[in-house]
């Protein structure tokens, strides 16, 4: 079984180079309208991260009647409880769940440029390691930005991840379609 991550063929993309062409400009716009109100993105991606958590947790909830034995019961219920509730707070109270969110992709990436870091020094001198280092400083430096702005960027940091997200896919769409129209 795949779930369809087959690697499709050229032809099916130069067939569909249309439809990719108009997702890719609809993603584009979208990405525009969200760097226009950034706010308003940050709210959209935390309601759409609560009903994830909630429907995580509605899932949960349900497969804890499903298990054998009450450690098992007790573990998922848990779970489903806790996302549950996770999901219910995005919607009572979003900007707190944008500043806790904001914190956490915070120490994410710096977390993750540290780890760049330690990976490329280790490949060092191996053709290429710069580029990993100068990925690694460059995820430091963007976790330290927000840290050092938190908690107030937790207004807007979201809704520009989400813009940059965006415009991004729109334009490798774009030129994804354009490649395969050719």
């Amino acid at each position: 079984m795949t779930f369809g991550l087959d690697t499709p063929s050229v032809s099916t993309v130069r067939d569909k180079w249309g439809w990719f062409l108009a997702l890719g400009i609809l993603l584009l716009v979208f990405g525009i309208v969200a760097f226009a109100n950034l706010f308003v993105a940050t709210a959209a991606s935390i309601f759409y991260i609560g009903m994830m958590m909630l429907i995580g947790g509605v899932a949960y909830l349900v497969h804890a009647f499903q298990v054998k034995g009450w450690d098992q019961v007790l573990f998922w219920s848990l779970s489903g409880i806790l996302y549950t509730i996770a999901g219910l707070l995005a919607f009572w109270n979003p900007a707190l769940t944008a500043v806790v969110l904001t914190f956490l992709m915070a120490v994410a990436l710096m977390v993750a440029g540290i780890f760049r870091l330690w990976v490329g020094f280790r490949m060092r001198p191996m053709k290429g390691s710069g580029w990993i280092i100068a990925g690694g400083v460059v995820t430091v430096l963007a976790g330290l930005i927000i840290a050092a702005g938190w908690p107030v960027n937790s207004l807007w940091i979201l809704g520009l991840f989400l813009a940059a997200d965006l415009m991004i896919q729109g334009w490798t769409l774009i030129a994804l379609a354009l490649a395969a129209r050719g």
